[in-house]
């Protein structure tokens, strides 16, 4: 076996899939390390964070490798995960870790993961399998069963990470959009979701603050991004004084005032002013020892400050083009589970890297969303590995792209069968053509016998 067959036989899947997962790969190496520094110098070890970082990303490409060698089929016993999954985000408030000011970490056998990411996956799953149904039981019937599985783990995630319960919400509408769901069900289903958030908000603005914070810690951080995304210029009650005071003082001079209400997203900003076209170069970044998660959360805004805006949109580039390879995934499929589950699991990555874009440069309030693959992260980079691990299977055992070496050696002995069959054929062929003209040569001396 030469060492070209050894690669076909490993890497089974879309080859474009495979270019765009060790693109963000190498580029999250760099950035990383880049973004590192303040992280290193906290625990007085330079190498360890991107020592940490390489091998969950070594873990995740081993996970990719497997899962793309796994037929589809097999996915659909995810949707077991579901009620799992909604045990553990249940018990996470109680049992869970405080990380960052909130509890979204369970830890088993010594490894901190997030419940509500092993929630999404089992979730998009449990949307595909059911959607694969269509034809087999009504369209009334599937949705009230995909709607009896995901809104309560959407409303269990809510409660301690609103923006994840918001991008599973959309992704699992846009799911039965495609899945064609009738659009009378979705539109109810849009406005009664937009009729209970207007109803939960006024709750919440009537409730004593000390309730809130008690029963729904996460609750004031929400609202608090939301009216800082719309009203810039607000700040805390407990700051809003002094704040006032410096601005107003501020006006003269033409100087703007960076409080701690606003120091991530305007440190982004200056990060994202001062790349330009082509940026400082990898490893220049100036705002990675100020900006807080620039390692995580606001890593993009340090990429476009390394490699400017050119690396920025390269960046869009690459996840565009992971959903355009899943839609021709799709189109490929014969059956329906393999092409809402490949169409799924797109989208979780696309919308979520999305959603991180829009928060560094300012477009929406500010979510805590990773950019998939490229942020340092633990369960969220292995979990989107799962995502093109599933799409680089279904590409292969579903759309026949990207075929290993085994089923190409299938294929030539096939050919070479084939060729046999139209040696064949070609001698039969002939054989009947022989008797044919020795048929028309009997029947011709037959006539001129009758003549005489």
């Amino acid at each position: 076996m030469t060492k070209s067959d050894l690669i076909k036989k490993i890497f089974y899947g879309d080859i474009s899939v495979w270019v765009i997962f060790l693109l963000l790969c190498c580029l999250s190496l760099i950035e990383v390390f880049s973004a590192t520094g303040a992280q290193a110098f906290a625990k007085s070890n330079f190498w360890l964070p991107i020592i940490k970082h390489t091998a969950i990303l070594s873990f995740g490409a081993i996970l990719v490798v497997m899962l793309s060698h796994i037929h589809y089929k097999f996915f659909s016993l995810a949707i077991l995960l579901l009620p799992i999954a909604g045990l553990m985000l249940l018990i996470t408030p109680f049992v869970g870790m405080n990380v960052h000011s909130s509890t979204r970490f369970l830890e088993l056998f010594g490894f901190q993961f997030q419940p509500s990411e092993v929630a999404k996956f089992a979730c998009v799953v449990y949307v595909a399998y059911w959607l694969s149904k269509r034809g087999k039981m009504s369209d009334s019937a599937i949705f009230k069963i995909i709607l009896w599985g995901i809104i309560p783990v959407c409303v269990l995630i809510a409660y301690g990470n609103l923006s994840t319960a918001i991008l599973l919400g959309v992704v699992c509408y846009m799911m039965m959009f495609i899945g064609h769901i009738p659009l009378k069900k979705l539109g109810k289903l849009l406005l009664s979701t937009l009729a209970t958030a207007l109803i939960v908000a006024l709750l919440i603005s009537v409730m004593p603050p000390d309730t809130v914070n008690k029963y729904m810690p996460r609750a004031a951080t929400g609202v608090g991004r939301i009216t800082r995304f719309l009203n810039p210029e607000q700040s805390s009650e407990s700051k809003r004084a002094e704040d006032a005071q410096r601005a107003a003082s501020a006006k003269n001079d033409s100087v703007f005032i960076i409080t701690d209400d606003n120091y991530q997203i305007n440190h982004a900003k200056i990060a994202i002013a001062r790349g330009g076209i082509l940026g400082k170069g990898a490893g220049q970044s100036v705002q990675r020892d100020v900006l807080p998660q620039a390692y995580s959360d606001f890593i993009y805004a340090i990429i476009i400050e390394e490699l400017g805006i050119a690396g920025g949109l390269g960046v869009i580039l690459l996840y565009i083009m992971l959903l355009i390879r899943a839609g021709i995934i799709a189109r490929r499929c014969e059956s329906f589970f393999p092409q809402y589950l490949v169409l799924g699991c797109g989208l979780v990555i696309v919308i979520q890297a999305f959603t991180n874009i829009a928060v560094t440069v300012g477009l929406f309030p500010v979510t805590g969303q990773p950019l998939p693959l490229i942020c340092q992260g633990g369960t969220s980079t292995v979990m989107t590995c799962v995502y093109l691990g599933i799409i680089l299977s279904i590409s292969h055992f579903g759309a026949g792209m990207g075929k290993g070496i085994d089923m190409k050696e299938e294929t030539e002995e096939g050919e070479g069968e084939g060729n046999d069959g139209d040696e064949n054929e070609n001698e039969s062929a002939t054989d009947e053509t022989e008797t044919a003209e020795t048929a028309d040569e009997n029947i011709d001396s037959t006539v001129n016998r009758t003549d005489e």
